[in-house]
């Protein structure tokens, strides 16, 4: 046998004579250029021995001229002729004869001399160093003339290529000095090309003068969610691109293909691939992109009305500056932060609509400073000047520090009265005006605005079995270099080996086939598909198409409340009194009525008048103490008064749903809001006639920090202050008056998932409140520590308040939220809630949607001011076991500040955790900070604009398209209706996009793997020769038309069915460890390709040797066969389609048979003895692999096979 392999040898050592005698030709020219290349440089030293004591000699008289006169030059430039005609004297005593037959020598040293001379004393020339540093070429060829006449004689190239070398030298440093110059110049232009349009990046506080222009420079109100422009566009994509070693292993091989002496194949075969991928990925991107840029245009190009002196005009948003007077519509969008100055309402009342900001759907109120300016012109009045103050631009939308200064002057002298501005009396950018028109004055714009400060840059997403896969790849790369180190070791260090060695990583670089990229990029769109077109989550979109795998790797999930878990919807369930619980609403409004008459019962039960009183005081209280304004459709016409007679319809509008709740339930009950500004409050009770009226004197808004709000109203008809204040329990119960009731209904309520507010009540006198107001105003016009100076006054006045009430509300849950939130629960996913809502609000939604289970405790953090405290409240939490962590989001900064990975730690230890009062950026470093810890995939959801950077920042953003409207769904990867939709997108979708893609992409490195053993064995048993054991067609037909169909229906494989993974999500779980796609399966891959390569290659030598030169059939043809029965073997669920494609793919190769003569001897083909002994080969490199997994099957069988 062994004697007919030689034979075959002999052939195959014939047909590849021309190689090797162009291999020998190139030798001997290699060695010709090696011997001349030696002699230039040995004579080239010389020249170079003479030429450094010149340069020593320019060198050392340049930098004397520094700090020397002109007597020091002389003596340095009598030294170095002394020096030269010494050196010329020694010459001549060598060669006499050659220095006299050279009269022209001593005046071209002389003319040299000058020249330096020259040079030297042009000290004003910046490069004068420089030049005497490069000799000329007449200087080389002078020097070169005072050289021995046996040097120059054993070198002719001696001067020219002196004088060539020098010449070159020059030319070398004067390209150096341009290309410096180059960056020098294009360095300075982009710096200040990047200082004109971003600007100066430092923030800071401004006065504004209305009327007069404002000095300083602001950046431009122009908003830019581009992520290219037309230069940045291909470099950047490229890069995203080739960035990964995959993308970069296929553009080096590609570009080899350019080189004929190690061009293996056809270029297109290299090339094609490639260039499809990269063409849609650039197609991708641009309609990405211009899609962003028209957006943006659309925004910048809005028109608004800016009022100056004495005119209007209309300009784009982009030309807003600090400082304009802008007119703002109903239903338009707010184009920068502004403070108001007036409103169309009569009340001085002006809602916005916060939702793209904070995420709130509610309308929140906002209050003009300069409502009692009629128009425009007395804005601009020389009789008055307002200046007012804003503190310099921060991220906090809650909170807003400035101030206002009236400045009246009068023939007699200038009164000056300065006024607090809070955030009550902003409106931020990107907020939307809900009703009737608003005049602002712009203090901040563009990047200075709380909206864009609170966004981050979307970040391109890359999924992690696409991080797995690059790693393989490099396992992969250092495997081909290792064969073909081995291949040149073994056929000797002979001749050009590193050409040899590369045309053999070229023939091996199928171990990573190009075809990895195209398949997944193919398999990542079809899951795409596949997902928008399940009829159980319709209307989920896949925005993104490169990290659907993701969905299957999902360890923690962080979760926005309001309008994600909840409906934003509240509804009025409980009222406590005393002595009893108000459940029905009739009873409730019977002992209303009764209170509001006068003394309609005597005397004759004591005991009932008071519990009448106590329900009267208690309604009183919720229809008054709040910031619930009444909004109706167009008045009808006639008296103002008549229409406040009849109960019409009225739309609450209030910037909490608790309050809208209790004022409708008030109003449920008999006692209505029908009117409300800035200074009066009128109530009806339509069942009984009864009208009260209440003039405003005050009011305090909720604040995280002191979790409550008030109002002091006057009573007009009994001159009776009264101050009104509803709030948390934690903070009412150091408040009111000892009671025995309080925390016993506070506690039954919030058992039962109700958010619970307590209500109380104090009558002040005149006195008391006008030292109250005066403390109050003072404290508001602070500049510095405001918040705690107005908190200091509140405190005063809120002690020994009377009880008069607790209720209970509910916000009503998403569709089928708790049994979602217990289904990931089980899958092995922890939720963590980031709300910007109140603590106690976002801590009954856990209760009661089963975030926190009935078993576990919840830890507040306490209020966190200092490293102290921070390391005291970490210390309890540790104590704690399976507890779920509360914390506030001013809280969370102390303690990242200071703990960061102590914190996380313990974060990322507890079941659950709810973070409150969290803004945008802090939901975004949280989710930053869960992936840096843990290291594992990350996904966010929110419905919000206020959710976008956490969306972002995630490994996985999933946006809800609800009340919030659609900016979340827009930049997140996957938008979906409702949250009950998250279980079937990850534990379904999730499961099987990662399943599949990487079968596949083992089993498309399989394909690779499978070919390089042959291709390797081929080129061992025939004397270790790099030539290619296929060519042409065949290697594009393996990858493409023989195997393509059947290896891409892998995609279509399910091992488990969708109704048992929503019932056992613990099957989930598993994904999370990777380990469908780990360098142990790899590894097994790669042991059965090296056995089926073997098998395939040795059985078609062995079997066949009678007809050797059928190789190439023989091998091809048991290699295609033995694809399409690993993929059926790879298969766990068959179906309909890969039947087809794999009997198409058959049909294809055996159509390939008849009609490809060149490759393929028909006649041979299609005898049995053909056939026998292909099928043989077929199944000895199958049936092995077919046993040991039906044995592995049996004995060892995957969780899910359990379940059948």
């Amino acid at each position: 046998m062994w004697r007919r392999l030689s034979a075959g040898k002999g052939a195959f050592n014939e047909l590849n004579s021309y190689e090797l005698v162009a291999t020998e030709e190139e030798d001997s020219a290699n060695e010709n250029h090696r011997l001349l290349t030696n002699g230039l440089r040995r004579q080239a030293a010389t020249s170079n021995n003479f030429y450094s004591e010149r340069a020593t000699d320019n060198s050392l008289i340049s930098s004397s001229l520094g700090d020397a006169n002109q007597n020091h030059y002389s003596r340095f430039r009598k030294k170095r002729e002394d020096s030269v005609e010494d050196d010329g004297e020694s010459t001549r005593a060598v060669d006499g004869d050659s220095w006299n037959q050279q009269p022209n020598s001593r005046k071209m040293l002389r003319r040299s001399s000058e020249r330096d001379a020259s040079r030297i004393s042009s000290i004003d020339n910046p490069n004068y160093c420089s030049v005497n540093m490069a000799m000329s070429v007449d200087d080389v060829t002078d020097v070169t003339r005072t050289q021995p006449e046996n040097r120059r004689a054993s070198s002719p190239y001696n001067v020219m290529s002196t004088a060539d070398e020098a010449h070159k030298g020059s030319e070398t440093n004067g390209c150096l000095r341009a290309l410096a110059k180059f960056f020098r110049c294009t360095f300075f232009c982009c710096f200040w090309f990047g200082k004109l349009c971003f600007g100066n990046a430092d923030l800071s506080d401004r006065e504004i003068t209305i009327g007069q222009p404002i000095i300083g420079k602001f950046p431009p109100n122009v908003i830019k969610n581009q992520k290219y422009n037309i230069i940045t566009f291909i470099p950047l994509v490229l890069f995203q691109q080739f960035k990964f070693f995959l993308n970069l292993y296929f553009l080096v091989m590609a570009c080899s293909q350019f080189f004929p002496d190690i061009q293996i194949g056809y270029w297109y075969t290299y090339w094609g691939p490639l260039i499809f991928v990269l063409t849609i990925t650039l197609i991708r991107e641009a309609i990405d992109d211009v899609r962003r840029r028209r957006r943006d245009r659309e925004i910048n190009c809005q028109k608004y009305t800016k009022i100056s002196k004495g005119e209007l005009s209309y300009i784009p948003s982009s030309s807003i500056k600090v400082g304009d007077m802008i007119l703002v519509e109903k239903d338009q969008r707010v184009p920068a932060d502004m403070v108001l100055l007036r409103t169309s309402d009569r009340s001085g009342r002006c809602f916005v609509r916060t939702d793209q900001l904070d995420g709130e759907t509610d309308w929140k109120l906002r209050l003009p400073i300069l409502q009692e300016y009629e128009n425009d012109a007395e804005l601009f009045s020389l009789a008055h000047r307002f200046v007012i103050y804003a503190e310099k631009p921060q991220m906090d939308i809650h909170s807003f520090i400035g101030t206002l200064t009236k400045r009246t002057i009068s023939e007699e002298e200038e009164v000056a009265e300065e006024i607090g501005i809070s955030v009550e009396n902003t409106m931020w950018a990107n907020t939307v005006l809900a009703a009737g028109n608003a005049v602002g004055l712009v203090v901040y714009t563009g990047r200075e605005t709380r909206s864009v400060m609170n966004n981050s840059s979307p970040r391109s997403k890359t999924g992690l079995i696409d991080l797995e896969i690059n790693n393989l790849t490099k396992i992969l790369f250092v495997a081909v270099v290792a064969l073909a180190f081995l291949m040149i070791c073994l056929k000797g260090f002979e001749g050009p080996w590193p050409r040899y060695m590369f045309r053999f990583v070229l023939l091996f670089s199928y171990i990573i086939p190009i075809s990895l990229r195209v398949n997944m990029d193919m398999a990542k769109s079809f899951y795409a598909y596949i997902i928008q077109q399940d009829e159980t989550i319709l209307g989920t979109v896949a925005r993104s198409t490169t990290i659907p795998e993701d969905l299957g790797r999902i360890s923690y999930l962080l979760t926005d409340k309001t309008g994600t878990l909840t409906q934003n919807e509240m509804i009025f369930k409980r009222l406590v009194l005393a002595t009893s619980h108000a459940d029905s609403p009739d009873d409730v409004r019977e002992r209303l009525n009764q209170g509001l008459r006068l003394d309609p019962l005597g005397e004759d039960c004591v005991q009932r008048v008071t519990e009448i009183t106590r329900v009267t005081e208690a309604i009183k209280a919720l229809a008054v103490c709040h910031n619930v304004t009444p909004v109706y459709d167009a008045a009808e016409a006639g008296d103002e008064e008549m229409d406040y007679g009849i109960d019409r319809e009225a739309t609450y509008q209030a910037s909490s749903p608790d309050e809208i709740a209790l004022v409708k339930y008030a109003k449920d009950v008999g006692l209505s809001l029908v009117r409300r500004d800035q200074s009066n409050m009128l109530l009806k009770s339509f069942n009984v006639g009864v009208t009260l009226e209440y003039q405003i004197l005050q009011v305090f808004p909720f604040t995280s920090e002191a979790k409550r709000m008030g109002i002091i109203v006057k009573e007009k008809s009994s001159d009776d202050i009264i101050f009104f204040v509803k709030g948390a329990d934690v903070v009412m119960r150091n408040i009111v008056r000892y009671n025995d009731w309080l925390d016993e209904a506070c506690g039954n309520m919030a058992r039962e998932g109700l958010r619970t507010l307590v209500v109380a009540k104090k009558v002040l006198s005149q006195d008391e409140y006008d030292e109250f107001e005066k403390r109050y105003n003072a404290a508001k016009s602070s500049k510095s520590d405001r918040a705690a100076q107005v908190y200091k006054t509140m405190c005063a006045v809120e002690n020994n308040m009377d009880l008069l009430c607790v209720t209970g509300v509910e916000d009503t849950l998403q569709k089928d939220v708790k049994v979602t939130l217990e289904t990931l629960r089980n899958a092995g996913i922890k939720i963590w809630m980031l709300t910007g809502d109140k603590l106690e609000t976002a801590t009954c939604i856990a209760k009661s949607s089963k975030l926190v289970s009935t078993q576990q405790e919840i830890y507040t953090v306490k209020e966190i001011n200092d490293r102290t405290q921070a390391f005291s409240e970490l210390n309890n939490f540790r104590k704690k076991a399976d507890t779920a962590m509360v914390i506030k989001g001013d809280s969370l900064e102390i303690c990242l500040k200071y703990f960061e990975k102590e914190f996380m730690e313990l974060a990322c230890s507890s079941p659950v955790v709810i973070v409150c009062r969290c803004s945008p950026t802090q939901k975004a470093r949280m989710v930053e900070l869960v992936q840096k810890t843990t290291g594992k995939r990350t996904a966010a959801i929110g419905d919000g604009g206020n959710d976008v950077a956490m969306i972002q920042a995630a490994d996985v953003g999933i946006g809800i398209e609800g009340k919030e409207g659609r900016q979340a769904s827009l930049a997140a990867d996957f938008s979906i209706l409702q949250f009950s939709f998250v279980a079937t997108l990850l534990l379904v979708h999730g499961r099987y996009s990662y399943k599949r893609s990487a079968s596949l992409a083992q089993f498309v490195m399989h394909r690779g793997l499978i070919i390089t053993v042959m291709q390797a064995v081929f080129s061992s048993i025939f004397y270790f020769s790099s030539v290619a054991l296929y060519q042409g067609f065949l290697m594009i037909g393996y990858a493409t038309v023989y195997t393509m169909l059947p290896v891409f229906a892998l995609v279509l494989d399910k091992d488990v069915k969708e109704e048992e993974l929503l019932k056992l999500p613990e099957l989930y779980a598993e994904l999370g460890r990777g380990r469908s796609l780990t360098l142990k399966t790899f590894f097994l891959w790669v042991m059965i390709s090296v056995y089926q390569g073997g098998i395939l290659m040795y059985g078609a030598l062995i079997l066949f040797r009678d007809e050797f030169i059928h190789i190439v059939s023989i091998s091809f043809t048991a290699l295609i066969f033995t694809e399409l029965i690993m993929v059926a073997l790879t298969i766990r669920n068959m179906h309909k389609l890969m039947i087809v494609a794999e009997v198409i793919s058959f049909l294809i190769y055996v159509a390939s048979l008849i009609v490809f003569r060149n490759y393929f001897d028909s006649d041979f083909i299609l005898s049995f003895n053909f056939m026998w002994k292909v099928s043989v080969i077929t199944l000895m490199s199958c049936a092995p692999i077919f046993l040991l997994k039906y044995i592995r099957q049996v004995c060892a069988p995957p969780n899910y096979a359990k379940l059948n």
